[in-house]
């Protein structure tokens, strides 16, 4: 422990009396990622410019990644020896504390199967949510969502219970990080979060009714070839002025790198467009910034991939996007 700066005595043996915790001080996750990025950057490891928590070691045909959330840390590589010299290293600054094998991060639970995949699911986390909402015991139902449904600010009585709304909506979004299949209708009552209906909640647990029959569902992430490089391919579209109170557009995509979705959204576009051309072409402007992150990053992972290809089916936004000129 060194003296603060400006608070200097001319005895060094001195230091402060600490009076709180370090986990009660605001400034103290920002100190600790300091210090631990100092240490990788001693290893030689390069921090990401795409995500500031990922790090990537890459010396003679040799590549670690390490992942940090604040003081959980996942870390691989290509090659088990210098993996294992890394963790040494860093077990000698710090306090580590080594789980084995990746199979529970953050919620997300990841099994290893035999033909090399990984299945990532959130069952556990899912049936905590269903168990704070009461709906343990509830029937299944085999869709998220009816088909066509218009949610709007009118039409039925307040929900009474408005925290509680936020709470499992918002719980709600977390689950969608391996549930892309739910991602639209969880975008839905996400809206009516200032004032939600009762008809709102009724959306809610039937998302919740559906996890309950599908809690086992996940992600299955297939490995690759490793001789040929990644194929990146997205998929968009955009459901135009179907918000019933606003005529805003919903914009929705998914990104496939190599064989596996890795990524998906459904977001409400911030303004109401008149021409279907230029609502169509906002979706494959939003996509092509994504696409264009996941190339970047696949470069500082240092992974070969063939250039990106967006599918899009209006005809119109696809000769906009192909006209350098005529852009106004």
């Amino acid at each position: 422990m060194s003296q603060p700066p400006g608070f200097e005595s001319s005895d060094k043996n001195l230091v402060c009396k600490l009076h709180k915790a370090i986990y009660g001080l605001k400034q103290a996750p920002h100190a600790w990622f300091d210090k631990l990025k100092a240490t990788l950057f001693q290893l030689n490891f390069q921090i990401s410019k795409c995500d500031p928590s990922l790090f990537v070691y890459s010396h003679d045909n040799n590549v670690i990644y390490i992942l940090v959330y604040v003081d959980d840390i996942i870390i691989t590589g290509n090659n088990s020896s210098v993996l294992k010299n890394i963790i040494s290293q860093l077990n000698s600054a710090f306090s580590l504390k080594n789980l084995g094998r990746l199979d529970y991060f953050l919620g997300i639970e990841v099994k290893s199967n035999s033909d090399g995949s990984l299945t990532l699911t959130q069952s556990k986390y899912i049936r905590d949510l269903l168990n704070r909402t009461n709906m343990e015991d509830s029937n299944p139902i085999s869709s998220p969502m009816i088909s066509g449904c218009k949610l709007s600010k009118r039409g039925s009585k307040n929900f009474l219970d408005v925290s509680l709304y936020r709470s499992v909506v918002g719980a709600l979004q977390y689950a969608t990080i391996t549930r892309p299949e739910i991602s639209f209708s969880v975008n839905k009552v996400c809206q009516f979060m200032s004032n939600p209906l009762e008809q709102h909640w009724s959306v809610v647990q039937r998302i919740l009714c559906y996890l309950k029959g599908t809690v086992f569902l996940g992600l299955h992430l297939q490995p690759a070839p490793s001789n040929s490089p990644l194929s990146i391919q997205a998929y968009c579209d955009v459901d135009w002025a179907s918000n019933p109170d606003d005529r805003r557009s919903t914009s929705g995509a998914s990104i496939f790198v190599g064989p596996n979705l890795i990524s998906w959204w459904s977001k409400k576009q911030t303004v109401v467009v008149r021409s279907s051309t230029e609502v169509e072409y906002r979706s494959l402007a939003l996509a092509t910034t994504k696409v264009m992150w996941i190339q970047t990053l696949l470069s500082e992972l240092h992974v070969s991939h063939h250039t990106p290809i967006v599918y899009y089916d209006n005809m119109s936004t696809v000769a906009l996007a192909h006209n350098p000129v005529l852009h106004a």
